[in-house]
């Protein structure tokens, strides 16, 4: 056989193996390769949470929705995982204000959350990891989990909650260019990131069209009310997202990747969570017996 002939074979068999690597996405994934799924997955199933409102002028509704979807992506080439597909109910009803906001009841987007997990569950997985993109969701997802303890489930809810260390904040606020204080909402460290996941859908041009400054509308110490977001930011924009960088950009998807690597690899060897809710669901049941 001529050695060019041979190399042929060689690259065109590579390249069939390469198409036929079992994706990660539940929603590319053929029926007959949904058990293999499971197995290479240990049963754990990625929930990408974010949301559709506005991020400033400049960068896309769905940058919440983007930013986790792009982040799982990333992470599941390390560590293997089913994916849900795109997931954007939240909560976000501090932005009906805004074009292209999809903010449905809260009955709703409570009932649609427990009946996705439960429909994740019954197609055999076990741990289901909620990572979230949206800052408006933490306090929803942290009581819906807790009200899980309320009935019988066979199946774990983990919620990623990452922490930053020291040497990565301390490089972080060396990056960072605006006063880190507001940046929060499309700003500059929000911005930096989906202009490294996703710069084809970014409108840098506008960034400074509006304001993102704190308005200072309210001064209620040490009360809450619902207004409060509204009151300090109407354009529903909180920092300099002109600032923003694909270097900080880069810097910061990098982190949160392999920190979200590591937490995958321990939530899919962990056999504690699923024992103990277990143990808890017996006393509950046999308490009056």
């Amino acid at each position: 056989m001529k050695p060019y002939l041979f190399l042929l074979i060689i690259l065109l068999f590579a390249g069939f193996t390469h198409a036929q690597q079992l994706p990660a996405r539940w929603d590319e994934l053929v029926a007959s390769d949904f058990q293999q799924a499971l197995e290479k997955s240990s049963k754990t199933c990625i929930l990408p949470i974010g949301i559709l409102e506005k991020h400033g002028p400049h960068s896309p509704l769905g940058t919440d929705l983007i930013h986790v979807r792009e982040w799982a992506a990333h992470a599941v080439k390390s560590e293997y995982a089913v994916v849900f597909p795109d997931y954007f109910y939240g909560q976000i009803n501090e932005a009906r204000h805004q074009p292209g906001t999809f903010a449905l009841p809260s009955k709703v987007i409570w009932e649609l959350l427990e009946a996705t997990c439960d429909e994740i569950a019954r197609n055999g997985f076990d741990k289901i990891v909620i990572l979230n993109g949206h800052g408006g969701n933490p306090e929803f997802i942290r009581f819906f989990m807790q009200s899980l303890l309320n009935k019988r489930h066979n199946y774990a809810v983990y919620f990623y909650a990452p922490q930053n260390d020291k040497a990565f904040t301390d490089q972080y606020l060396k990056m960072h260019k605006s006063d880190p204080k507001n940046d929060q909402h499309a700003g500059e460290g929000e911005t930096s990131t989906l202009m490294y996941y996703r710069p084809d859908l970014m409108r840098m041009d506008r960034a400074a069209d509006q304001s993102g400054d704190n308005q200072h509308r309210l001064n209620l110490p040490n009360v809450y009310t619902p207004i409060w977001w509204y009151a300090a930011y109407p354009n529903h924009y909180a920092g300099e997202g002109a600032k923003a960088t694909t270097e900080l950009g880069k810097f910061t998807a990098e982190h949160e990747i392999e920190s979200f690597v590591n937490a995958l690899k321990a939530i899919k060897a962990d056999t504690s969570t699923l024992k103990l809710q277990n143990e808890f669901y017996d006393k509950v049941d046999n308490l009056n017996k």
